[in-house]
């Protein structure tokens, strides 16, 4: 049976299901209060798209979009910062459809590139990303402090 699931843009009501979704995908369970903060401030920047896939009024996973205009770029640029499908809903497609409404905005906002970074400890991510068209032609450096 074939899971129907709807794509719209994440409003406030969708906070607990975002913190969740990113505290899984972390593996960590983050600080409300900041997680928050953060949330609303990402809401209200324009350069952001946040999508939420769900099937009967209940979320399943989600995607952040970060967009801004980069000088090594000449132009506007986009960032997969988040992106969480419900394990139980993996392999069904729904990133995919996630991922099409980011490409579907990158044409529509005539956006140079779509960049995203996985974790190098999740190494299924790199067969996923280049089945949905991504190609691997950077390396990202990180300082945690």
């Amino acid at each position: 049976m074939k899971l129907k699931v709807g794509i719209r843009k994440v409003n406030q009501q969708d906070l607990d299901f975002i913190y969740k979704s990113i505290c899984e995908l972390e593996n960590e369970e983050l600080h409300f209060e900041l997680f928050r903060a953060i949330f609303n401030e990402n809401m209200g920047n324009t350069n952001n798209l946040y999508l939420i896939a769900e099937s009967e009024n209940e979320g399943v996973g989600f995607i952040s979009f970060h967009t801004q205009n980069l000088l090594h770029h000449c132009g506007r640029v986009g960032e997969i910062q988040e992106f969480f499908i419900n394990e139980k809903h993996r392999g069904k497609g729904i990133g995919r459809q996630l991922i099409k409404k980011i490409m579907q905005y990158a044409e529509e906002y005539k956006l140079k590139s779509i960049e995203v970074t996985t974790n190098r400890r999740r190494v299924e991510n790199v067969l996923i990303y280049e089945n949905l068209g991504f190609t691997l032609s950077h390396n990202k450096f990180t300082i945690y402090k």
